[in-house]
């Protein structure tokens, strides 16, 4: 299992590291930049409310159905059609909920088109996440893996040609991103689909109120966990839009948009680690087999990754933002330096929220989510008033530190992992000395990208010699692999 786990993470990591900065860097950014903080950050604040009511439409039931296809494969066999027919029922709710919050928060004209837009788009997003947990649960990872990128090469694609292939003779609109998204997300689902159903069979649509009721019922510590993490992610670019005076919030949102989307991208990695993490935990614990070592070395992985970005953005804020944006630079910087230091506890959560979630220890998941929902909007109205979004962020890092230090508790109480007092050293002379490194390369008299590339090196050189990563563990698992082959 621990290669397996090895092996896919870095089939995973290679075709999401080649696929998305082309999206977040050339297309993401881009589109910003042209459309300008106002229009985009209108666009953020809608997103992140499609995205608050999205534990609607999937109802954790992507999670409970990639775990429960990874202890018992006739559980595909047996649901597929039902919870298809099922996520079409939720996505018809999940429209008339997100529209009728609409008019409580007083959208109307052109906003409320777009937020339509958004919502039909989270509607086919959610659907792929679906079809894409058969597979995981399957623990057919590459296929997952594939899968995971054809929506960005496609919105790559079509966003490229509008934006530079001269083929319209107006200036690149909102609406065409969103778009693009639509039509991405259609054909990734013609392409998922039959790939699903070479697994299993799609019988007529059918409603099975019985079966419904069981499905929910079982899902609905997956749905309150999704629900109140989409809250204290999301809803600070709300807050900034609909609290500030007119004009100012939805300028702020868009400061705030600017860095969060990095962070978001940056959280990708990290999720994708939970991705493999979930049906393989699951499969493994259904088999009482032992767990300690895939969690140890997708933990070291997963904190020099978020390390390294936190220590690099908030030393490095002002020139990554300058290179990557036109406007709002040098705010923008404040709130990304702030901002980006969440990594470390965020990308942290993937790992042990999986376990976790693996285990069904949904409860008390929910009961420390809930608690960071109260957290984070309490920090949020005494913070966003008088710092904007500066505060949203200093909010946000709060909230995130506080879940993983009681996920962390609850994953040593719970499987009785130790941490010895070798591994506290390990972890923090790396971090010690990555962290120097960072800041003192800062003031090197090269240009400030080859500062950052020689500091990064020089952390990952340290993060090797601590044993953060295994590099002969990795030669070994190539050697056997190719011994075995032979």
């Amino acid at each position: 299992m621990h290669r397996k786990f090895v092996e896919n993470l870095i089939f995973l990591l290679t075709l999401n590291i080649i696929v998305k900065p082309l999206w977040i860097f050339g297309i993401d950014l881009t589109v910003q930049n042209v459309v300008g903080e106002q229009v985009y950050g209108l666009y953020f604040a809608l997103f992140n409310f499609t995205i608050i009511f999205n534990c609607i439409l999937d109802f954790g039931i992507n999670n409970f159905n990639s775990r429960s296809i990874a202890q018992s494969e006739n559980f595909l066999q047996e649901s597929f059609s039902k919870i298809f027919t099922l996520k079409l029922l939720l996505g018809v709710v999940y429209f008339v909920v997100v529209m009728l919050s609409s008019l409580i928060w007083r959208y109307k004209g052109y906003a409320l088109w777009l937020l339509l837009l958004l919502t039909f788009n989270q509607f086919l997003s959610c659907f792929i996440l679906y079809l894409r947990s058969n597979l995981s649960g399957l623990l057919l990872f590459k296929t997952d893996s594939f899968l995971s990128v054809i929506d960005r090469v496609i919105m790559i694609t079509i966003c490229g040609i509008l934006l530079w292939g001269n083929v319209v003779n107006e200036p690149f609109r909102i609406e065409w991103f969103v778009y693009s998204q639509t039509t991405a997300y259609i054909i990734t689902i013609l392409i998922a689909l039959p790939i699903v159903l070479s697994h299993t069979k799609l019988h007529s649509p059918f409603v099975d109120i019985a079966c419904f009721k069981q499905i929910l019922k079982q899902s609905i510590p997956f749905a309150l966990l999704a629900l109140m993490t989409n809250l204290h992610n999301r809803i600070d670019a709300v807050f900034l839009e609909r609290l500030l005076p007119e004009g100012i919030g939805s300028a702020q949102a868009g400061v705030y948009a600017s860095a969060f989307r990095l962070l978001d991208a940056a959280t990708m990695i990290a999720y994708l680690f939970s991705v493999i993490l979930l049906p393989l935990f699951s499969n493994m614990l259904a088999k009482n087999e032992n767990v300690k070592t895939i969690f140890k070395t997708a933990f070291s992985l997963i904190f020099v990754y978020g390390f390294l970005l936190a220590m690099t953005a908030f030393n490095y804020n002002a020139e990554l933002m300058s290179w990557l944006y036109n406007g709002h630079v040098e705010e923008s910087s404040r709130v990304f330096g702030w901002l980006m230091l969440s990594i470390v506890p965020l990308s942290a959560t993937y790992v042990f929220g999986s376990l976790l979630t693996a285990k069904g220890e949904m409860k008390k998941l929910n009961m420390i989510a809930f608690t960071a929902v109260i957290l984070n909007i309490l920090l949020n109205l005494l913070l966003i008033f008088r710092f904007q979004a500066i505060g949203s962020a200093v909010a946000s890092l709060c909230t995130q530190c506080f879940i993983i230090i009681a996920e962390a508790v609850l994953v040593i109480k719970i499987f009785g992992f130790s941490v010895s007092r070798r591994t506290m050293v390990k972890i923090s002379v790396f971090a010690a000395i990555s962290a120097l490194v960072i800041f003192i390369s800062h003031n090197w008299r090269f240009h400030w990208m080859w500062n950052l590339c020689i500091s990064l090196i020089l952390s990952v050189i340290a993060a090797c010699l601590m044993g953060m990563i295994n590099i002969k563990q990795t030669i070994q698992y190539y050697v056997s692999k190719k011994n075995d082959v032979n």
